[in-house]
């Protein structure tokens, strides 16, 4: 083998490294774990040190944290969400001091939510808008870990499954974090933690041979064959834990990961859920062409609103208005096709909590009916949401209708109409009348306003 970490040192040796580095002091563990090759060993080595050491020195607790964004590869979360089960009934069964948790972006905060509710263009490689890996990623993990610090008031120690044989850049980086002569690194973002990356210089291969000894039996009791099968037929990799926190490493290493999101826009070709489709899971199909589609329609003009959430608008280098969020008609569009994909597979893709956060979302910004999302859902799947019964109308469809047309009569963007009527029931309660003015004033003073009457003094002359 070459460059092997097991030409200089033994398995015994880096397992007893990492019982040094756990009874060297009280601070707890916390293990960021996706299922992947590399958190499996780290997982494992820490789980046989365990297990070999006398009941008397297991003093801390042991969090193995796995992030669940709500959009993961159905193989990937059945694999994750059976390993986790097996996991805690066996750690409670060997009664080690392991406590397993699994972490999700919250509903108003999907990945469903900022794309149907709020229009957030979906993530792109290279783009300046990359925010899907901290929302559902980083941040679920990276607040689990800061409650553990403020409820047992203590620093914690992040072990994560990273190694410099990954990649050169990969190596500098983790270098470049080093501090020599430790074992521990400082975390970058969270300031009572520290990182302890202890399988950091092996190679794929000495990962692969260490958890393919002894028929691939791990030390809770399962077989790692299922992950080699997961593994077969597309790159590996994992998206990134609360403990690599540098937006570049996030942007580098999610969307190039087997174990990543189904719905991931920021590659091209989505190598791990094609490879799982060649490999004879079809009925993953519906899922590739829901994707393609969504990446289709990202930057066609008429898909997309020509101002930013805020009001403000852009130019881009030609000089054209730069685009915003999806238009409302394309993320019920988005919405009425996803379930259309569920409803097919009968998989669920979009859950119930965020069905609820969107049409909060829309009934603040959007709909002064309060009934499309519901409307829509019992449309498409011939059922009611449970609040269904509870969405009394702010306006009757009459009303609706003839707003529009007074707006379309006078020229006013309904838009517009929309947002006032929005301000005006939101403050309409207060007895002080400030609160009212501010809110109309400036919705008044937006941007995007200024241009709709500077393009009708134009067109006029």
């Amino acid at each position: 083998m070459i460059n092997s970490y097991f030409n200089e040192n033994t398995l015994e040796e880096l397992i007893k490294e990492i019982e040094y580095v756990y009874c060297s002091d009280e601070r707890p563990w916390v293990i960021g774990y996706s299922g992947g090759k590399d958190s499996t060993l780290v997982v494992d080595l820490v789980y046989r040190m365990l297990k070999e050491l006398p009941p008397e020195k297991r003093k801390k607790g042991v969090y193995i944290v796995s992030s669940d964004t709500r959009v993961e590869n159905p193989l990937i979360k059945e694999y994750l969400h059976e390993m986790l089960e097996t996991l805690r009934v066996s750690a409670k069964s060997d009664k080690l001091p392991i406590q397993v948790k699994l972490v999700m972006p919250e509903p108003d905060t999907t990945f469903w939510a900022n794309v149907i509710g709020r229009g957030f263009p979906t993530p792109r490689i290279n783009g300046t808008f990359r925010w899907c890996t901290d929302r559902l990623k980083i941040k679920p993990s990276g607040d689990f870990i800061e409650k553990i610090i403020n409820e047992q008031k203590t620093e914690v120690v992040v072990l994560l499954g990273v190694r410099k044989a990954e990649s050169i850049a990969r190596k500098r980086r983790i270098e470049g974090r080093e501090i020599m002569g430790r074992l521990l690194n400082r975390h970058e973002s969270i300031k009572q933690a520290y990182v302890y990356p202890p399988i950091v210089e092996l190679t794929t291969d000495d990962v692969w041979d260490v958890l393919l000894a002894d028929h691939g039996k791990t030390a809770w009791g399962t077989n790692n064959n299922k992950l080699v099968e997961l593994y077969s037929g597309a790159d590996s990799g994992e998206c990134p834990f609360a403990g690599i926190s540098s937006k570049d490493e996030q942007q580098q290493t999610c969307g190039q990961s087997r174990f990543g999101c189904w719905i991931c826009t920021v590659v091209k070709e989505d190598k791990s859920l094609n490879g799982f489709i060649r490999s004879g899971h079809r009925e993953l199909v519906p899922l590739a062409e829901f994707r393609k589609w969504l990446m289709s329609i990202r930057d066609m003009g008429d898909r997309r609103e020509k101002k930013r959430r805020d009001g403000s608008i852009y130019y881009t280098s030609e000089g054209d208005l730069g685009y915003g969020p999806f238009t409302w008609e394309t993320r019920q569009e988005i919405l009425i096709n996803l379930l259309k994909v569920q409803k097919d597979m009968n998989y669920e893709l979009i859950s119930i909590d965020e069905l609820k956060a969107i049409d909060r979302i829309w009934d603040d910004e959007l709909d002064i009916s309060r009934r499309v999302l519901v409307d829509l859902y019992y449309n498409e799947m011939r059922e009611k949401l449970p609040w269904d019964d509870l969405k009394a109308p702010l306006f009757d469809s009459n009303i609706v209708g003839l707003l529009n047309n007074y707006a379309n009569e006078y020229g006013i963007p309904m838009d517009l109409v929309r947002k006032l009527i929005f301000a005006t029931e939101k403050n309409k309660y207060y007895s002080n009348p400030k609160s009212l003015k501010t809110a109309l004033e400036r919705i008044l003073n937006q941007q995007w306003l200024y241009e709709e009457i500077e393009k009708e003094f134009r067109d006029e002359n």
